[in-house]
């Protein structure tokens, strides 16, 4: 009997103590690696959000800033539909005095959680999961109009964001060229 107590090993209790230490250590690593991925989702959500949210705001600024051009002085209504979540403006960008609906006269509007820009080839989707649009129309005195023919000014509040927390951003355009 000696010789076999002589031999060094672990004992089934042992074994199994060894194996329970190291399944919790497993299952607290693999809780602090899931916790990372969703926070790294989440995060890159939250920064395509914002991204989708400026380029958007960038675009309809421009294009609004230009609503109303007409370079033969005619008189050109800048803002043609005047809705809480859609806009219809016209300009003028080739100067003969005619508004092509098919590319100078353009619409935003929400539709389900898509942005869409329209002008004249159906409406194409600039981004995707918008929450919320907003537009609101103020006269040259600041006052919020409904009135299309009235409207010099806009701001666009825009709520943008799949899942989590997501980005609103807002702006206030003046249109340059409103004949009103």
């Amino acid at each position: 009997m000696g010789a076999w107590r002589a031999e060094a090993g672990f004992s089934l209790a042992e074994l199994l103590a060894s194996l329970a230490l190291l399944g919790l250590l497993m299952a607290a690593a693999l809780t602090v690696l899931v916790a990372g991925q969703e926070s790294y989702g989440l995060g890159a959500a939250r920064i395509d959000a914002q991204q989708s949210a400026r380029i958007a705001l960038e675009r309809m600024a421009k294009e609004l800033r230009e609503a109303g051009y007409d370079p033969t002085g005619a008189g050109l209504a800048a803002v043609v539909l005047a809705e809480p979540t859609r806009v219809a403006f016209q300009r003028d960008l080739n100067g003969n005095g005619v508004v092509d609906p098919t590319r100078e006269r353009v619409s935003y509007l929400l539709r389900g959680s898509v942005l869409r820009r329209e002008a004249g080839a159906g409406a194409q989707p600039i981004i995707e999961g918008v929450r919320s649009l907003a537009l609101t129309y103020f006269d040259r005195a600041g006052v919020e109009t409904t009135d299309p023919a009235r409207a010099a000014g806009i701001r666009i509040r825009l709520d943008v964001g799949r899942r989590g927390p997501g980005a609103l951003m807002e702006t206030q355009v003046s249109f340059r060229n409103a004949t009103q």
